[in-house]
């Protein structure tokens, strides 16, 4: 690439990962990447082959970030090796991937919110529940979600086209968000944005789950429900953690950046561990909180596997049962 004409510095980077650290680290975020998806797609496939799911707005949210998660960590996963690979890619391709991490990363958080309120609705406001949280308000969430994600990363696409040169999209560079979005304008757009994600979707979170979390002690203080209060609560505390994990899209670029100033010399690890963290944990634990967690859920998936199983075995025993006779 032309870095005199487009104005982009692509060097290679001062230090490297050796062969046998490259294979392990691609070998890792493979392997999570396809067991996780493997676990959501089975998800998917439970979710439309039981018709009571598509009429319960919690769990048209929950599969809407199942699917979401599938697209991110497909992308992220992509750009990850292929950056191995190649190191340099497409500018048009770059941007292509960095629009896709960018809207999936930024639903998730919104997602989980929104699931949140459901909750909140279902535990505090029961009698009002089938009023506020139909099927046709659970979809214009959903528009909604990606609309607002739109309004964050749309505006940078279109800087960057008034801005840049036409031959930047045919040339080639490191691909990261940092590197193509790089005008300053972008960087305090971002900063500005994270900053109103990160207080709106907090506050809902800590409304929400602090009322949760009162009505569940209400619940158990009159020991009603006992054990549905303890199961309501050990959830809150996995949903928080999850949040946590996925709050750190919008602050990673900055506590990765400050360690990498404090570190200069382990920024490949600091990334590398960073990717895990932020990409990868949050959608391991999305099947297991909303999914494997589900009384409901868990019993249709179960059957699912069951049927598999059983469909697996049943052609052998009747060719034992003609072998007899």
């Amino acid at each position: 690439m032309n870095s005199s004409s487009s104005g982009y510095n692509v060097s290679t980077p001062r230090y490297r990962d050796s062969y046998s650290t490259v294979v392990a680290k691609n070998v890792i975020v493979l392997a999570l990447g396809l067991v996780i998806n493997y676990i959501n797609g089975s998800l998917i496939h439970t979710f439309r082959k039981h018709q009571i799911f598509y009429v319960n707005p919690r769990y048209i949210l929950f599969i809407h970030l199942v699917v979401n998660d599938i697209i991110q960590l497909t992308t992220s996963i992509s750009l990850f090796v292929l950056s191995y690979i190649f190191y340099r890619i497409n500018v048009s391709l770059c941007c292509v991937f960095i629009i896709l991490s960018v809207f999936t990363n930024l639903n998730t958080p919104l997602n989980l919110a929104f699931m949140a309120v459901e909750c909140y609705v279902a535990v505090c406001l029961p009698l009002r529940h089938a009023e506020l949280c139909t099927i046709k308000r659970t979809y214009i969430v959903i528009a909604l979600i990606w609309a607002t994600s739109a309004v964050s990363i749309l505006p940078d696409v279109f800087l960057l086209v008034v801005t840049e040169p036409v031959e930047l999209f045919y040339s080639t560079m490191f691909c990261s968000r940092d590197k193509l979005f790089r005008h300053p304008v972008h960087l305090k757009k971002r900063d500005v944005s994270y900053m109103v994600y990160l207080i709106g979707v907090w506050f809902t979170l800590l409304f929400t789950y602090i009322k949760i979390f009162l009505a569940a002690k209400s619940a158990k203080a009159s020991k009603s429900a006992e054990g549905d209060a303890k199961k309501a609560r050990n959830t809150i505390l996995l949903h928080g953690f999850q949040l946590l994990l996925c709050m750190f899209t919008y602050i990673a670029h900055l506590i990765r950046n400050a360690l990498v100033y404090r570190f200069p010399e382990h920024y490949i690890n600091i990334f590398f561990v960073s990717y895990i963290i932020v990409q990868i944990l949050p959608r391991l634990l999305s099947p297991i909180v909303y999914g494997l967690r589900d009384k409901l859920f868990r019993q249709h998936l179960k059957k699912y596997l069951l049927c598999t199983v059983r469909l697996s075995i049943k052609p052998r025993t009747v060719v034992t049962s003609m072998l007899l006779y």
